[in-house]
Order: C-alpha cells, then sequence, then structure tokens
C-alpha cells in the first residue's frame, strides 16, 4: 500500500471513530422523560383576525397529514370553527412511537406570509397561529380531587352560536386551584365530553408541575407561545416564495407546499440534530467544571 492511501485510509478510520464516538454520547444523554407519552396539541388563531383562523386550520391539515406519515393516531378532541370555515382553536390527541420528539419542536407561533382570501386587492398580509404541544398525563400522575372541579354543562354550538346539540352535552370544567378551564363538546356524550375534559386538565396540570421542577419561570403555555405577535415566531411560511424558515436554528426550505402537505421530517432532523449538538455541548462543558 503506497503512503497516500494508507495516509487515506488513516483519515478515514480516523472520521469512523469520530462519528462512532459521538453516537456513543449521544446514547449517554439524558433521556426525556416525555419520550413515551403520546401528546396533546393546541392550535389557535392569533394575529390577523379571520385569516389567522384559517391559517390554524392549515396548521392542522399539515399535522394530521404528518400524523398520517408517521403511523401516529390523530384524535380531534375539540373544535371551535372560525364564520369563514377556518379554526378559533382546536385540541388534537396524537398518539405513536416518537411523538413526543418530533412535535415538542413545533411549539411556538407559526407565522404565515400570503395573500389571504378575504383580501380583494391582492396584498400579502401576515397573520400568525400558535401551536401548544404538551405531554399527555396519565390518570394515575395526576390526581384530581372532585372537590376542586367545577363542572358545568351546556347545549353544544357550531359556528356562529348555531345549535348542533339538542341536549346539554357539552362540558366545561374548572379546576378552582389554578383557574384553569377546559371546555369539550364534540364528543356524543356528556360523559365522553367529560372524560376528554378530563384527559386535557391532567395534562396541562401535569406540564405545568414540570416546568415547576424543572424551573421558577412560570407556566410553559406561555414560554412555548410568547404572545402569539407576528414579530414572535418560530417559523414562517412565505407563500410567494414558496419558502419555510425555521428561526430558532436558520433552516429554510423552498418546499413549502410539500411541507403543508406534512413532509417534516427534513425539519425534523434539522432541529434535532441542533439539539443533541446543544446537549452534547452542555454535558462537555459539565465535564470540563
Amino acid at each position: 500500500m503506497t503512503s497516500g492511501a494508507l495516509a487515506s485510509e488513516l483519515r478515514r478510520a480516523q472520521a469512523l471513530r469520530g462519528e462512532l464516538l459521538e453516537e456513543i454520547n449521544v446514547l449517554l444523554l439524558p433521556r426525556d422523560p416525555n419520550d413515551d407519552r403520546a401528546v396533546i396539541l393546541e392550535i389557535r388563531g392569533a394575529e390577523g383576525g379571520e385569516e389567522a383562523n384559517l391559517w390554524a386550520g392549515d396548521l392542522l391539515e399539515m399535522y394530521r397529514s404528518f400524523a398520517q406519515r408517521m403511523g401516529w393516531s390523530f384524535e380531534v378532541l375539540s373544535v371551535s370553527p372560525s364564520d369563514l370555515g377556518g379554526i378559533a382553536e382546536v385540541t388534537v390527541r396524537v398518539g405513536g412511537e416518537g411523538v413526543w420528539g418530533r412535535l415538542k419542536f413545533e411549539a411556538g407561533p407559526h407565522r404565515v406570509q400570503r395573500v389571504p382570501v378575504t383580501e380583494s386587492q391582492g396584498r400579502v398580509h401576515t397573520s400568525s397561529a400558535t401551536v401548544v404541544v404538551l405531554p399527555e398525563a396519565e390518570e394515575v400522575e395526576v390526581e384530581l380531587d372532585d372537590n376542586d372541579l367545577q363542572v358545568d354543562v351546556y347545549r353544544s354550538s357550531g359556528p356562529g352560536g348555531q345549535s348542533v346539540n339538542t341536549t346539554d352535552s357539552a362540558v366545561r370544567i374548572t379546576h378552582l386551584p389554578t383557574g384553569l378551564v377546559v371546555s369539550m363538546q364534540d364528543q356524543k356524550s356528556q360523559l365522553q365530553n367529560k372524560a376528554k375534559a378530563l384527559a386535557v386538565l391532567r395534562t396541562r396540570l401535569l406540564k405545568a408541575e414540570q416546568d415547576r421542577a424543572a424551573s421558577a419561570a412560570g407556566a410553559a403555555k406561555k414560554a412555548q407561545i410568547g404572545g402569539g405577535g407576528r414579530g414572535e415566531k418560530i417559523r414562517t411560511y412565505n407563500f410567494k416564495d414558496n419558502r419555510v424558515t425555521d428561526h430558532r436554528i436558520g433552516f429554510t426550505s423552498h418546499n413549502l407546499d410539500r411541507v403543508l402537505a406534512g413532509e417534516l421530517i427534513e425539519i425534523g432532523d434539522a432541529l434535532l440534530t441542533d439539539e443533541r449538538a446543544r446537549l452534547l455541548s452542555e454535558a462537555a462543558e459539565v465535564e470540563r467544571r
């Protein structure tokens, strides 16, 4: 073997050794305690009026398609439609392998730049919708005292106040110690709506408890969505340029149409790589100390 070939083999061996060491270090990183959990996904129209609600509906369909591609379950627990066919707010349960590890990166304000269907002069508008991602709580993890719950029942209604049910099947549960309120009206019976509302309430209480344990900074939802304004965003979807930009890592893709069709793997992989690099850097810093 020539010296040049030997040097080339040595470089390949060193590169392979570096890759193996990095893989080992990644495996040694602390495991996220929420990795095996399903996810409660909440999407709301934020700034931009009815266009924001339409955008929230588009995000719902993006995540529905993503879940289908991944083989996950996707159950809409509660939805409040807007007058023009958008969504004022929606709550979804997503279950399956790796759900939390992927969807946790979706939490935050999502900004859209496009010509709304409500725009008559063809001008581009900027609107936003917020996404909250919560690890689902098991019933045994969060005990609820009936004395801490105020349960109200009422008649469910559709967009614009149109009645869609002639019985008092909708349920609103208020957790008195924290003031958290959960409403459900999309299931067929009062008992089903109550069960779904309790599940979402437990999830929110678990997340609040996890946040208190991790930091005294306060509620996860506020940390995730900020004020929901156009200037506060984790990602921008620009229809004119067919562009998606994730501002947290400076990632840009010119495949907006495919992203909205549920192709989120590329963005997710980039975010996972960034997270692992950050965790490895933090672990190395701890070792140096």
